[in-house]
């Protein structure tokens, strides 16, 4: 028998909040979701003027993160023709995705689940999920 350690509901607020202050900092509306450790939703944020394509990109990104157990941001070089993930992009549906903005949520080196942003540039949508991240370490 297995005991699972999984974000909750609580935890989930927390890692919006933190992503949604960076959001409002940087002036860059955005979409941000929480997957628990199999990917499934927990909690999802579509803050006002966000991008319409964003929620479905934020919760995919979340689920990629934790299914891979890698940063979004790490997929797209071995992604690329002729690299090892070649076609990763394309799997599941076509729920992976391979830029950034999507990254595993740990505890004491597990995942546990993860957060998924999109609205901004990769890179935006990075930092805005590592503030959410910070937040929940913060509150530990």
């Amino acid at each position: 028998m297995m005991t699972i350690v999984r974000l909750d509901l609580v935890d989930a607020r927390v890692l919006i909040a933190g992503a949604r202050a960076k959001a409002e900092e940087i002036g860059v509306p955005m979409c941000i979701a929480v997957t628990d450790e199999s990917g499934h939703l927990i909690a999802l944020e579509r803050m006002d003027g966000s991008k319409v394509t964003g929620v479905a990109l934020a919760m995919d990104k979340s689920f990629t993160a934790v299914g891979t157990r890698k940063g979004t941001h790490d997929l797209g070089e071995v992604s690329q023709p002729g690299k090892p993930a070649y076609g990763l992009s394309s799997a599941l549906g076509g729920r992976m995705v391979v830029i950034g903005g999507g990254l595993p949520v740990l505890v004491e080196g597990e995942v546990v689940g993860g957060i998924g942003v999109s609205s901004g540039t990769p890179t935006q949508d990075r930092e805005v999920a590592e503030a959410g991240i910070r937040a929940l370490s913060d509150s530990a």
